[in-house]
């Protein structure tokens, strides 16, 4: 059992990248082939991938296309290309993908109103490449439901059914995201190495807005701070300050930062989110007398917790460990957890979570894994939060991410060096932190420079 408490620290400027690592073509190739090779396993004969707007991260990661405003299909069959059907603003997009694609046009994924008079019906496309009767087709949406139902939406399936028998047409989402072993749950080190280039740029988002925030700031002036730079998010930047702050999700306004707020920032694009949690005050002297004990109440345990599950985290620990860490410390009904105590992350913020009860996954060399646990304490109380990305890499990944990305390497090494010599968290080697606040926990927002330590 780790003991917690709050102390003057120096946050060291760990750097970032400029320029984001560039995944190569022949990578999309043999993500394709892992599709190919799953689907053979279970005994499928095709298997389509839907994506939208918001749930775009499955067929990004297998083509490097997403689309946008409409809605997109891929029809992967055993060989060859596969098909992408797309709306009418997307065609160009698609076609630049860096997987070899077919590209057709099927205008009823195109915007209300607009043409509808130059693409085939569904049915006809399907047929078209080679689908049948009796024919296993896997559907993959973005999350699972079962073995029964399907998140695709019922005028893609329905035609699926038509054609192929309604017992045929299977979810099989899971194939990417199954928290054991799918597609999108081990990465590649050129993944990992564009997540790290993700995870230090809003981190050090979030930490310029901890050292910059003043009160008498507007919220939409205090999230200017984050410096987002255009690169796609992976969820709406969100920055509450007030009474509006326990309600959570809510993005910026017009309103007022104050001596005394409290205050949430969450800060996340394609492969990284980056949360911290607050008051506007210096020290528990600045608070109401009813929660001048917000460190020992509330941020202690909770930092407590966190160091607990980062000493426990290593390739081959079970998920339920981590899980029974966190409740085990955080369980009474006052923290409000009701959420996993973590998830794996990728494009999408949330792909899917080993922790909880019970869970006999495995954590495995190749997943990015995010501290994810937030007490929603609903009382004056507020919340405190530490959120940030990592990864697990055995040792030979590890030697081919120092060998082929030096710089993230160094920035990797003193991030641990500083959670374990300053912090006191004693990382397993397979750790590797993305974050360039990793850990680092200021209750009075303030006064950055005073964190939670376990040293």
């Amino acid at each position: 059992m780790v003991t917690a408490h709050l102390t003057q620290l120096e946050l060291p400027e760990f750097g970032m990248s400029q320029e984001a690592p560039e995944l190569p073509a022949h990578l999309y190739r043999e993500r394709l082939a892992r599709l190919r090779a799953k689907a053979a396993e279970r005994g499928l004969d095709a298997v389509l991938v839907y994506a939208d707007r918001e749930h775009s991260a499955n067929l990004s990661y297998l083509s490097g296309f997403d689309p946008r405003f409409e809605e997109a299909l891929l029809v992967v069959a055993p060989d060859g290309d596969p098909l992408i059907l797309v709306g009418n603003e997307c065609v160009g997009m698609a076609e630049a993908a860096p997987l070899p694609m077919r590209v057709e046009l099927h205008q009823d994924f195109s915007l209300p109103n607009q043409p509808r008079d130059r693409s085939r019906p569904l049915r006809d496309v399907l047929v078209g490449e080679g689908l049948g009767s009796g024919m296993r087709v896997g559907l993959v949406g973005w999350k699972d439901l079962g073995p029964h139902r399907s998140e695709v939406p019922a005028f893609i399936v329905d035609v699926v059914r038509d054609v192929v028998g309604d017992d045929n047409a299977l979810p099989a989402t899971d194939l990417f995201i199954d928290p054991a072993d799918g597609l999108r749950v081990i990465n590649e080190v050129e993944q990992l190495a564009a997540f790290e280039y993700a995870a230090s740029h809003t981190s050090q988002g979030v930490r310029n807005l901890i050292f910059g925030l003043e009160p008498g700031m507007r919220e939409r002036e205090a999230v200017r701070l984050l410096g987002w730079d255009g690169s796609p998010l992976s969820c709406h930047l969100m920055l509450t300050a007030g009474s509006r702050a326990a309600l959570g999700l809510l993005s910026p306004g017009d309103r007022v930062i104050s001596h005394g707020d409290p205050l949430t920032v969450a800060y996340g694009i394609w492969g990284a989110l980056n949360c911290r949690a607050g008051f506007v005050v210096r020290d528990a002297s600045e608070l109401p007398s009813d929660i001048s004990d917000y460190v020992d109440r509330l941020v202690r345990p909770y930092f407590e917790a966190i160091v607990e599950w980062y000493q426990a985290l290593h390739i081959g620990q079970k998920g339920k460990v981590l899980h029974d860490i966190v409740f085990g410390r955080l369980g009474d009904p006052f923290f409000g957890l009701f959420l996993n105590a973590g998830h794996q992350i990728h494009l999408d913020e949330w792909v899917a979570s080993p922790f909880y009860p019970d869970s006999d996954v495995e954590l495995a060399s190749g997943m990015a894994l995010q501290v994810d646990v937030i007490p929603a304490t609903k009382t004056p109380y507020f919340t405190t939060n530490i959120e940030d990305g990592i990864a697990l890499a055995d040792e030979a990944l590890r030697d081919e991410f120092a060998r082929r990305y030096p710089e993230a390497w160094d920035r990797i090494q003193k991030r641990r060096a500083f959670m374990t010599d300053v912090l006191g968290i004693e990382l397993d080697p397979s750790v590797l932190p993305f974050s360039n606040i990793p850990a680092y926990l200021p209750p009075f927002l303030l006064s950055p420079d005073r964190a939670m330590a376990v040293r």
